[in-house]
């Protein structure tokens, strides 16, 4: 039985199954396991943030704030340690030592290309693997970051754990809770920033606690209303854990779209991140 749920959004789903505040550990379930009756719904909806065209805005736009370019090619082979606590951040989504997405990633890239420069890292990126350390990385692993990342299967690498660890889950539980292309884009940005974890600080976390105060359209709420309770839940946990953060990301860029009712992510876009302004035609 389906019914017809009020909407703000002109791709948002008609009809989205009911959501409902579930633990952490089943919201990520939901969002990461196939499942037969969600895949039959999914596959009726309009295709929102994974259509081509609107992926790769979405690409352009986290890369604007990860590595203050929308050209997001160009940061396969970019590694540093920004001093936030995660150790070296990496690659075209921010893939971190001290967070576990690295080391997945290179796990999963050695399975099917043993002889890579970085598989020799391996034993030290365990050791370091939540920790903020460069115990067994230091002074080579940079160079043969940078090095793979000229490898045409690094590259597809990176973007095939990007869409599984982030974009996919992201995008797949956005639609689940009814939310159209923006709400697609800002789950998926805030997946990519906080990591798909379940504790109160993760993706997971924060999404529960934006159910305990606003609705979802799949719920029968409003979808500005509930965008905007989860963009003030997000913006306050990063404050919490980074004092004077700048929350360009979300200030100068989802709210403004939210706030002109830019619920489709509709093109052009012009926004604001850490004082850079970009636009996209």
């Amino acid at each position: 039985m389906y019914f017809v749920l009020p909407s703000d959004s002109a791709d948002a789903p008609v009809a989205p199954p009911a959501a409902t505040a579930q633990s952490r550990a089943d919201a990520k379930d939901r969002a990461e396991k196939e499942r037969e009756a969600d895949d039959e719904l999914i596959a009726d909806l309009p295709a929102g943030l994974a259509a081509e065209a609107k992926k790769e805005l979405a690409q352009r736009l986290v890369s604007s704030a990860e590595n203050s370019t929308t050209e997001w090619r160009t940061a396969y082979g970019t590694i540093e340690d920004p001093g936030e606590g995660d150790g070296y951040t990496a690659g075209i989504i921010g893939f971190c030592t001290g967070t576990h997405d690295l080391l997945t990633l290179v796990e999963r890239y050695t399975a099917d290309h043993p002889d890579n420069a970085l598989a020799t890292y391996l034993p030290a990126l365990r050791e370091v693997d939540g920790t903020d350390s460069h115990e067994g990385l230091d002074p080579g692993f940079t160079a043969a970051w940078r090095a793979e990342a000229e490898v045409p299967a690094f590259r597809e690498a990176q973007e095939e754990e990007r869409d599984r660890v982030y974009f996919e889950p992201a995008v797949r539980l956005a639609k689940l809770d009814g939310l159209g292309t923006l709400g697609q884009f800002v789950y998926y940005d805030a997946m990519v920033f906080h990591g798909p974890d379940t504790d109160a600080e993760g993706f997971y976390g924060l999404r529960e606690q934006a159910l305990r105060e606003a609705k979802t359209p799949g719920q029968g709420g409003s979808e500005k209303a509930f965008l905007k309770t989860f963009l003030d839940v997000r913006r306050a946990a990063m404050e919490a854990k980074r004092p004077g953060i700048d929350a360009s990301r979300i200030d100068t860029a989802q709210r403004r779209f939210l706030q002109a009712g830019n619920l489709d992510l509709a093109t052009p876009l012009v926004w604001e991140m850490y004082g850079d302004t970009y636009k996209v035609p």
